[in-house]
């Protein structure tokens, strides 16, 4: 495994493409959410585009601008937000492999993604709070299996003991913000979403964290 710019950078893409199609797909949002999300995906993917290169992440970067654009055909949108996400989980895995892309993938998309969706609960607040708590749930899922991936292909087993610890307090740290934000959103009226949010936001970085941390100490690093 190589961790390079373009790895991170490919998972994080995938992950809010993904997570963007299966928003899209649930049929909650208007073509507002798709115009976000599609361009953020797109400076993401731009940024993956200079660290990787061209090809599939170009190719990725295009379907999402597409889904942008065609916001207001729902199942036109979900297709090529899928298809972006395919398109960057390829590039991810030409340095990370398949199964480490893909669960770094799934936490970061589902930890973004709900911290994308949270902020639109301010343009519609009458927005469903069981898709924030599905978001939350795949985060949570791709976090216990991001590690397991670390520990069953000898990431706890590296010399660096500092790395290591980090691991465990960042996973730790992002255990604890995922059950925070579960319970947040069972709190009635607004305050729990916007509370739900606000964690999700550190939930971010501390998963930024993981993913890192976790391809260093599979890299031997």
């Amino acid at each position: 495994m190589e961790v390079t710019p373009g790895l991170i950078l490919a998972m994080w893409a995938s992950g809010m493409a993904g997570g963007s199609a299966v928003v899209s797909h649930w049929a909650i949002v208007g073509a507002g959410y798709s115009w976000l999300t599609a361009a953020v995906v797109a400076l993401v993917g731009g940024a993956t585009v200079v660290a990787a290169g061209p090809g599939y992440a170009m190719a990725a970067t295009g379907a999402a601008l597409l889904a942008g654009i065609f916001a207001r055909r729902r199942h036109l949108t979900t297709l090529l937000f899928a298809l972006s996400g395919l398109g960057f989980l390829v590039v991810a895995t030409r340095d990370g492999g398949v199964i480490p892309a893909f669960t770094g993938t799934i936490v970061l998309g589902g930890m973004t993604s709900e911290m994308m969706l949270g902020h639109w609960f301010l343009i519609d607040p009458k927005l469903p709070r069981w898709a924030l708590q599905r978001l939350d749930l795949v985060a949570a899922i791709g976090l216990v299996l991001d590690l397991a991936v670390v520990a069953t292909m000898g990431g706890f087993g590296a010399d660096d003991g500092v790395l290591i610890a980090a691991m465990v307090a960042l996973s730790a740290m992002t255990g604890v913000l995922t059950v925070a934000v579960w319970f947040s959103l069972r709190e009635p009226g607004y305050p729990g979403v916007m509370a739900a949010t606000g964690l999700s936001y550190l939930g971010v970085l501390t998963t930024f964290g993981v993913v890192v941390v976790g391809r260093l100490l599979l890299a031997g690093l």
